[in-house]
């Protein structure tokens, strides 16, 4: 087994946020369960967990949770198809946090290529989907 980070967001309502995840980015549920408002996402191995707290469960945040949640930090999900599903949310209605974009980040000796945009999910939570398109020579 691999060594790996899945994300387990706590959301304000599972029905919602599996709707939004599955219904209209793609992920599948690999499997939850429902009577403790859990799921485990998948989306071409972008993995992640979503959990409605039943009350004061053992990881439940000791501060309140007030929206946005997640500040602080964007979560980048690797897509092959980042124009088509950039398509489908726009034609959902869900306000862009960041327009598609194609970007180039310098890295040591080359710059690595994306096309990417960004938005919230129903909870706050920054999601940034990402499309490789490869390396190039960075000229110093």
């Amino acid at each position: 087994m691999s060594m790996r980070i899945v994300p387990e967001l706590i959301c304000s309502d599972l029905q919602n946020s599996l709707s939004f995840y599955c219904g209209l980015l793609g992920f599948q549920v690999r499997y939850a369960r429902l009577e403790e408002r859990f799921a485990f996402l998948d989306r071409a191995g972008a993995e992640l967990m979503l959990e409605q707290p039943l009350s004061q469960d053992r990881l439940w945040p000791r501060a309140e949770l007030c929206y946005p949640f997640g500040r602080g930090m964007n979560l980048e999900i690797g897509v092959t198809d980042a124009e088509n599903l950039h398509g489908a949310v726009a034609a959902a209605g869900v306000t862009m946090f960041l327009p598609l974009e194609t970007r180039w980040y310098r890295r040591d000796s080359d710059e690595i290529g994306v096309t990417q945009f960004a938005i919230q999910d129903p909870d706050g939570y920054l999601l940034r989907f990402s499309q490789a398109l490869g390396t190039r020579s960075f000229a110093t």
